[in-house]
């Protein structure tokens, strides 16, 4: 003990006998307590575990001079809603403000976007209000004063007036400026990876803060506040430029397909667009498990009462207007007469993404983007695969909006052109004449006689466009999926509509010049390496003219056409030797049955018991030889009434032969098949392997998946060179190294058997296809040129008549509305920035050796309100003429959430996506498990 406890202890003990005798520690008659010395300190109140001690000592001091609000008379409130009553209070409480805000925000943006204005301080004035409220920044956090003003009917309008956006719509405790809003808005945007929880990390990195996840809720509420503010100033820039009808983004989104000009050379395809699902931007289905633990009770998604303004989206009941039965089993049920690659795609199969529907509400999403890479239309996929009803409903608004002469790339629109032709909708694109085609990538696993037909090489008019924009706008729009995968459904669809937004207008638009820069230098490079190369090889081979390459294609098509179906006659021949075989058989079998049961001997008695048994067993086999014999029979008498066979064929007859010689070729047929299946799996495989983005966990899955493909591919390769040798004449053996090099499916077609010998044929040998590689590359080229050739003046002309537009708007506007005129200067800003570029890349295109179109801008074809090319007249919507709507009455002020609110909904929004990812994990297991045994 140290020498100073030790002295005040000692002094301590002194001073007991004068507190006893002074009465100090209350063993004399106590004074009467006061609230006032219990209050300052002066006395201090035991309290019990009963309590109630500090209101019975108020009530015997005030007595009836005062009431106080007891539990017995009045009960403090008790806050009694679920969390989705918070949700909905609020979206309505900041909805009801959302024009003020608007008008608010337009202010705030014309006055130079600054977060603290001069009259934040409120200096004398009675009738300005201030509020202290912490403002979150990017490199700061801070309590400011913000001072409300009388024409401010909102808090939450006035705040935003001064560039702040509030977490709650009443009371709010807590802002966020706009420009760190806006700051997250634009980084999301260029990298989706970076979530919200992430800038909120860093947020609290920058300020020395520690982060709780209610920060993110807060955040989560301000942000959608500003993008519901964008989304209201967007439209009523829409409304000012005569753009707001339903169908003005989708005719106007890509000006070198859409801006048609007066005079211009009519194209084979008005627009080449892209159509193809995708199932990364899925959303998990928020369900809880049942009581008993089995199955799924109903759902939990919270209503947010927030709606989108996306005019790419289509909406879910525009979709299942396409889902008849007639329309979707179509897909399944199609001739391989009508389709030479029926039942070779199952991305429709039901049965095959089932379990994944039941963990998922959207599964993914069906997108069309024009040639260029701006998105059309969008749906999602709702519970289900790539059903025919999403390419069904963007083709038919497309057909709507663009009218004829439309080209779509589909990978498997070979396929779908008879679904699109055999539903409701086919008679409407049959005479819009609507094309259904093949994207070069995916073409090549399509059969050689559907290439003929629908690839890209050889379809006139489509230039060098390969159709497989999808696949490239896909490999960057999936980083969404990790912020969208257990969001809500709005949250998803804004998340996804955002995105695309943004893609189109600072990325697709920002390429677009070098897009027609690169595709003009690249055809006319193929066009002078055609003219270089074709000529000679003519000249070896002796073809006289290029239309000779147009017969050969002609008579290619006529031979796969011919090997592509067998005539019916022989199909019946070919099951009536079948049957004869099988009757041969069975009749064996039925002899060999009676012999035995005829040479069966009798035992002893004595072993009776095990003599019935076998005598049974005996008798079953016999009757099941009969039985079979009898089945056989009835069906070769059926097949000879069919083919008026008087006397039934036997092996030394000529009938027999022929027969089976044709059934060794169906045999060959199969086993040549089933080999090019595995073949092109392994290319695909080998592919995805390497491609970037791919996991450690999928490559190694790929890797497996390759080494069990190889003994697959092997005892195929034994399959079919068996059947080979079994043909009259024997065909060619092929070899493991030989087969591992095929890279096409139409190396496969010419091994194809027919009743002609196709190798006497001038288009078989490899010099004729190099020929006609060399004449159709040079023909497309011609074409890509003169599509760039119109494309190019179009975007020329769109640059120079829409900048001229939206100045002359925002002219009109800056006397009468100046905050709205500073909004179209933004608008004419966000595609106006990237015209020095795109004129530097047509000034290229210009100096190119063999360019021979035009830089000169030319008049637009389209007069209607609002085009670029006619002469504006703006008015000022009636929202922003008219005065502020004063404020309601019935906003709820228990629509602001607390600390604790906020740490509940995250602690539930935590179990959900737990809960989510553990269903999602046991479904993924579940399914390599059916795959690892289904190999088996």
């Amino acid at each position: 003990m140290s020498p100073d406890k030790r002295e005040a202890l000692e002094e301590l003990c002194r001073s007991i006998p004068a507190l006893e005798q002074t009465g100090e520690w209350g063993y004399d008659e106590p004074e009467a307590m006061t609230i006032d010395r219990v209050l300052d300190g002066t006395e201090c109140l035991d309290i019990s575990h009963g309590g109630r001690e500090f209101l019975d000592l108020a009530r015997g001091i005030m007595g009836d001079f005062m009431k106080f609000k007891t539990c017995e008379n009045t009960r403090a409130r008790q806050d009694n809603r679920m969390r989705r009553d918070r949700i909905l209070r609020r979206t309505e409480a900041f909805r009801c403000q959302l024009d003020a805000m608007t008008s608010a925000y337009l202010q705030w943006c014309a006055g130079g976007k600054q977060t603290r204005r001069p009259e934040v301080d409120g200096g004398d004035d009675p009738t300005t209000r201030t509020l202290q409220l912490t403002v979150v920044d990017v490199f700061s956090a801070e309590k400011i004063g913000f001072a409300t003003k009388p024409y401010d009917n909102f808090v939450a309008s006035a705040l935003v007036r001064q560039g702040v956006i509030p977490c709650s719509p009443i009371t709010p405790t807590v802002v966020i400026t706009i420009r760190a809003l806006e700051l997250y808005r634009v980084s999301y945007y260029r990298n989706p990876h970076f979530s919200i929880q992430a800038y909120v990390k860093t947020l609290c990195d920058l300020h020395g803060y520690e982060f709780r996840r209610y920060l993110s809720s807060q955040f989560s509420i301000a942000f959608d506040v500003y993008l519901q503010l964008t989304a209201s100033v967007d439209s009523l820039v829409d409304k000012v430029l005569h753009r707001d009808s339903p169908n003005w983004r989708l005719k106007h989104c890509c000006p070198a397909c859409t801006y048609t000009l007066e005079g211009e050379q009519p194209l084979r395809f008005s627009i080449l667009y892209a159509l193809d699902g995708n199932d990364s931007l899925k959303r998990i289905q928020r369900k809880l498990l049942s009581e008993d633990g089995e199955g799924q009770s109903a759902s939990i998604e919270l209503p947010t009462c927030q709606v989108l303004t996306c005019n790419r989206y289509l909406s879910r009941e525009f979709v299942d207007q396409y889902a008849s039965q007639d329309a979707v089993s179509v897909v399944r049920n199609e001739d391989s007469e009508v389709n030479p690659c029926a039942g070779r795609w199952k991305n429709m199969d039901d049965q095959k993404t089932k379990k994944t529907w039941g963990v998922y509400d959207e599964t993914g999403i069906v997108l069309a983007v024009c040639r260029h890479g701006f998105s059309l239309l969008m749906a999602d996929m709702v519970q289900s695969g790539e059903l025919a009803k999403y390419p069904l409903a963007i083709i038919s608004k497309l057909l709507e909006v663009f009218g004829k002469d439309l080209g779509g790339g589909y990978d498997i629109g070979c396929q779908f052109k008879t679904t699109l032709d055999q539903s409701p909708l086919g008679p409407l694109a049959r005479s819009l004449n609507h094309t259904c085609l093949v994207g070069a990538f995916h073409g090549h696993a399509h059969r050689r006689l559907c290439q003929l037909d629908h690839l890209t090489t050889y379809t006139k008019g489509l230039g060098l466009e390969d159709l497989e924009t999808c696949e490239r706008t896909f490999s960057k729009s999936n980083a969404l999926a990790s912020t969208v995968r257990y969001a809500s459904a709005f949250h998803r669809k804004q998340a996804i509509s955002g995105y695309f937004k943004h893609n189109d207008d600072y990325e697709v638009y920002a390429n677009l010049s070098k897009f027609l820069y690169d595709n003009y230098k690249q055809a006319l490079d193929t066009i002078r390496e055609c003219e270089a190369t074709l000529p000679g090889l003519m000249k070896e081979q002796n073809v006289p003219n290029e239309q000779v390459f147009e017969k050969w294609l002609a008579e290619e098509k006529a031979y796969l056409e011919q090997l592509s179906r067998e005539p019916p006659e022989e199909m019946l021949q070919m099951e009536y030797w079948e049957q004869l075989v099988k009757l041969t058989t069975s009749k064996r079998d039925l002899d060999a049955s009676r012999d035995a049961w005829a040479a069966f001997p009798a035992e002893n008695t004595q072993l009776y018991a095990s003599d019935a048994t076998m005598t049974k067993k005996k008798e079953a086999l016999r009757r099941h030889a009969l039985e079979n014999y009898e089945k056989d029979l009835a069906c070769v008498q059926e097949l000879e009434r069919k083919l008026n066979i008087d006397m039934r064929w036997k092996p030394e007859d000529a009938e027999w032969q022929r027969a089976g010689r044709l059934v060794a070729n169906r045999e060959y047929q199969q086993a040549l098949d089933r080999l090019e299946g595995l073949v092109v799996a392994r290319i695909f495989e080998l592919s995805k392997m390497n491609r970037a983005g791919t996991g450690y966990k999928l490559r190694k899955h790929i890797a497996k998946a390759l080494q069990a493909r190889s003994s697959a591919i092997r005892a195929a390769l034994d399959r079919y060179n068996t059947a080979a040798r079994a043909m009259n004449p024997p065909r060619r053996q092929l070899h493991w190294d030989e087969v591992v090099e095929y890279a096409f499916l139409s190396e496969f077609d010419l091994l194809r058997d027919s009743r002609q010998d196709v190798s006497r044929q001038p288009w078989t040998t490899p010099a004729a296809c190099l020929m006609m590689d060399w004449y159709f590359k040079k023909c497309r080229a011609l074409e890509e040129v003169q599509r760039l050739n119109v494309e190019i003046r179009r975007f020329i002309t769109y640059i120079q008549d829409e900048d001229r537009y939206l100045r002359r708007c925002e002219e009109q506007l800056r006397a009468t509305n100046g905050p709205l005129a500073h909004q179209i200067s933004i608008c004419r800003n966000v595609r106006g920035r990237f015209d020095t570029l795109h004129l530097k890349h047509l000034y290229n295109i210009s100096q190119l050796r063999g360019f021979n179109g035009t830089l000169a801008p030319g008049i637009s074809a389209l007069k209607a309100a609002g085009d670029s090319g006619t002469m504006p007249s703006v008015t000022v919507p009636t929202q922003l003429a008219s005065p502020p709507l004063p404020q309601p009455s019935n906003l709820d002020p228990q629509a602001t959430d607390t600390v604790d609110e906020l740490e509940e909904e995250e602690d539930i929004e935590e179990n959900v996506v737990r809960a989510g990812c553990a269903l999602q994990d046991v479904v993924h297991l579940t399914m390599d498990i059916e795959r690892t045994s289904g190999e088996e």
